[in-house]
């Protein structure tokens, strides 16, 4: 047994947390965006929405997705994953979309943080269902790992 596999159930539990701790972020951003939209710019409600994205985005989410990419390539180290099964790679795609949307999110925290957001609430509400449909797809391909 690898020094690597001795470790596995730690850093999976430890990559189980960072995914938590990023779909959590993932999810709320774009509804303090929803709500933030309806601010009036100036505002103290929006001065305090900025405040609110900025620590989401920097002290939880940012970290978060970092971790998740440590822990999980150490999941992937320790195991050994075969990458010619199909799940692996749907799963990859999933988080790769996990990614762009959460480049997306730091973009768009620019725009509000510029007081130029020209986009409604309704649309950051629609984005804020993207990531759960990314994340029901990845933990079904995990759990049922079809060929």
């Amino acid at each position: 047994m690898s020094i690597l596999a001795a470790y596995y159930p730690v850093f999976k539990a430890l990559h189980i947390i960072a995914v938590i701790s990023w779909m959590a972020g993932l999810l709320y951003l774009p509804r303090l965006f929803a709500y933030h939209a309806s601010a009036e710019n100036g505002s103290m409600q929006s001065e305090t929405f900025k405040i609110m994205e900025r620590r989401l985005l920097r002290g939880i989410m940012t970290p978060a997705m970092v971790m998740t990419f440590v822990f999980g390539g150490l999941v992937m180290a320790s195991l050994g994953i075969d990458f010619g099964s199909t799940w692996v790679w749907i799963k990859f795609v999933g988080v790769g979309g996990l990614v762009v949307i959460h480049g997306l999110l730091a973009k768009w925290r620019k725009v509000f943080e510029a007081d130029t957001n020209q986009r409604s609430p309704r649309f950051y509400k629609f984005v804020n269902e993207i990531p759960t449909i990314l994340m029901i797809i990845i933990v079904f391909v995990v759990v049922m790992k079809p060929s």
